[in-house]
């Protein structure tokens, strides 16, 4: 009888200190996952991005941002080499960027903005055919292959570690004014350059810097709308195709 009623003491006391255990998680403040855990969980739509690709580590920004605007510039004419470059029209980076870009389009849109998208991934084939109509290396990265025929120097955009973006009012759609339209390549398009420009278009521009740099995307120099993640280099150039 009395080893009977200890097992039940024993028993009941264990209940009790997990349920103190599990207070004590309840109450504990609450924390973003680590990079690592979150991209571990993003879901992967195959209508939206090829296996090739996400074997790359590539991801569909579309899936993870449902409410992200697109405008792909290269999947139609309305660029600056006048024909479609990319089939299809897609957003794709490496998952690591792809959850930044996430958390960009999260912040902004406290304050009624969100992202436009450009450009995201660009295979290395669609950065040989612009180096030859654009031999600049101020707007246009030069694609160099070696001896045998492997890439080893290119865009950004070909790492699935760039994009080119700019602001639009969640309410409306519409783009907000900037220093030029997209590939502008003039001086004008430089983040330094105020001449002419009003304070909207230098805000804007400002505004769209600053909601990218908090999360890890560095500007380029010449091009208001491209930038960096940081860790680019860590990515591989890639060619795989849009599809």
């Amino acid at each position: 009888m009395t080893q009977h009623h200890g097992w039940n003491l024993r028993r009941f006391s264990r209940a009790i200190i997990a349920g103190l255990h599990m207070i004590l998680i309840s109450a504990a403040p609450w924390s973003s996952p680590a990079p690592s855990e979150q991209e571990s969980n993003v879901t992967r739509t195959p209508a939206n991005i090829s296996e090739q690709a996400r074997n790359a580590g590539l991801v569909s920004v579309e899936d993870l941002v449902p409410d992200l605007a697109l405008d792909i510039r290269y999947a139609g004419d309305d660029n600056f080499t006048g024909e479609a470059l990319y089939p299809a029209s897609r957003c794709w980076l490496m998952e690591s960027v792809a959850l930044r870009l996430a958390r960009v389009q999260q912040d902004l849109a406290r304050d009624g903005l969100g992202i436009k998208v450009f450009d995201c991934y660009r295979p290395f084939h669609v950065q040989e055919k612009m180096w030859r109509l654009i031999r600049d290396e101020r707007y246009v990265s030069k694609p160099v292959r070696d001896s045998e025929g492997r890439m080893v120097e290119g865009s950004r955009h070909s790492r699935g570690a760039a994009v080119d973006v700019s602001l639009v009012a969640l309410e409306t759609g519409l783009e907000l004014p900037m220093p030029t339209a997209y590939d502008d390549f003039s001086e004008t398009a430089h983040r330094d350059h105020h001449a002419g420009l009003n304070t909207a278009q230098i805000d804007n521009r400002e505004r769209l810097a600053d909601a990218m740099a908090r999360h890890g995307f560095v500007g380029l120099a010449t091009e208001w709308w491209h930038f960096d993640a940081e860790g680019w280099h860590r990515y591989p150039l890639l060619d795989i195709p849009i599809e």
